[in-house]
């Protein structure tokens, strides 16, 4: 029998007993309460999620990959925040890879049964060729998925960093990793209902772990995303934005460095503040390891054509 009584995420919350007898601007109210409750159980393991961060960065920085494991809420939101990379930062889409319990078909549908199998999530890593030098996230609510529980005691047998995201303790996912993340949020409003709180917790850790390691690794120029991947109208504005920003330039210089660039924004911020053609300023970026602020930094030898806005 499965012991779920023992389970933060499966106790009656005392607060929303009378949920379903209460006006519907309350009941909406006694939901938002509780979802107030989130950031600040996550603001509680901040060092926990910063060790993590660099733990990621590392791996990735090193040639790994990193890879989310779950089922469920907590697969999808896994999967959420690894196809979010590529747009957003212009990674491999095979570098960041989302893998929930029964496969892509448990995207859309609820796969019965997936979950309990702890082999199934050390065979799909497996079948990614996983290694030493990739780093595996866990994420569970419960803490005790079994998918999750195979595929960590997987990834720690062929040498590669492990961390948990849970939101109980003690959680068994969290066991034998290098960082454990716990962000005890209660009780849900609907008993049992991890898709609310706990999802909750588990969507602001990730956008963290994710967004933390992308700034690490000079992704971003301060708050800009100057590698994003101009793929369709919304992201091709904001790359000329940025580079308009950066290099303090007019729409039409941007633009232009842009095309000439094929749409990398740090490519075309280079091109316009040193006069470099582009095959200069990709070395000058390559030299300074991809980090736009260093290449900036860096002894300008052929001069600047920016024009002003």
């Amino acid at each position: 029998m499965i012991e779920l009584s023992k389970l933060t995420t499966e106790q009656r919350n005392p607060r929303t007993m009378h949920i379903d007898e209460v006006p519907t601007l309350e009941l909406v109210r006694l939901i938002n309460d509780e979802d107030k409750r989130v950031p600040l159980a996550v603001e509680r393991i901040l060092p926990d999620v910063a060790r993590a961060v660099d733990l990621v960065a590392a791996a990735l920085a090193a040639g790994g990959r990193l890879f989310y494991l779950g089922a469920g809420t907590s697969g999808r939101l896994g999967i959420l925040d690894a196809v979010e990379c590529p747009p957003t930062y212009r990674t491999d889409p095979e570098r960041i890879v989302g893998l929930i319990a029964g496969g892509t078909p448990a995207i859309f549908r609820a796969k019965e049964g997936a979950e309990d199998d702890p082999e199934l999530g050390a065979a799909d890593l497996r079948a990614q060729n996983f290694s030493a030098k990739d780093i595996a996230v866990g994420i569970a609510a419960s803490g005790r998925t079994p998918y999750v529980l195979g595929a960590l005691r997987y990834a720690r047998s062929v040498g590669a960093k492990t961390i948990a995201l849970a939101c109980t303790s003690p959680a068994a996912i969290a066991e034998d990793v290098d960082v454990a993340l716990l962000p005890i949020v209660g009780p849900e409003a609907i008993t049992g209902s991890t898709r609310m709180k706990a999802g909750t917790a588990q969507k602001l850790v990730l956008n963290m772990l994710s967004t933390g390691a992308m700034v690490k690794l000079g992704k971003t120029y301060g708050n800009l995303m100057v590698d994003v991947k101009a793929s369709n109208a919304k992201l091709t504005e904001r790359a000329t934005r940025i580079v308009m920003e950066v290099a303090e330039c007019s729409r039409e210089t941007a633009a232009e460095a842009l095309k000439l660039a094929d749409g990398r924004a740090k490519v075309a911020i280079l091109r316009v503040l040193t006069g470099r053609d582009i095959a200069g300023c990709e070395a000058l970026l390559e030299q300074n390891h991809g980090r736009l602020r260093a290449a900036m930094n860096a002894k300008n030898e052929g001069g600047s054509v920016h024009d002003g806005k």
